[in-house]
């Protein structure tokens, strides 16, 4: 019985865990992105984003822990860079996509389809575009 209930209480953590990525690009798609009314979104049709900050084709990202919370990255989980679209290694390890040398984000402020409350955001965040 105390295995049991050590089960369901790892699998309800794991499951809470679970929430935030895939809301933000956990699965891995054929495509890393598509355009939508001029703006680049992930397969869960929200707008991507660009940081300032991120040096183009460093292969690396600055928006880390706290920033990261704030601004998921779109990750890449095994995809293979192609065209404009390359893979970077974060700091924790993880693989991230970049358009044309520069990684992309989410905004945890944007409620659905269509939002681009991030946009200009500290004067350093952008929308991504193609």
């Amino acid at each position: 019985m105390v295995r049991l209930m050590a089960a369901a209480a790892t699998a309800a953590l794991l499951a809470g865990c679970s929430t935030m990525e895939s809301m933000y690009g956990s699965v891995v798609h054929p495509a890393p992105a598509k355009t939508y009314e001029g703006a680049l979104v992930g397969a869960n049709d929200m707008t991507l984003y660009t940081f300032d900050r991120d040096p183009a084709g460093a292969g690396r990202s600055v928006c880390n822990g706290p920033c990261a919370a704030n601004w998921p990255p779109l990750y890449a989980n095994g995809g293979t860079a192609r065209g404009d679209w390359t893979v970077i290694r974060r700091d924790d390890g993880r693989t991230q996509w970049a358009y044309k040398g520069k990684p992309l984000y989410y905004w945890v402020k944007d409620q659905k389809p269509g939002d681009r409350t991030g946009d200009g955001f500290n004067g350093a965040w952008r929308v991504a575009r193609p």
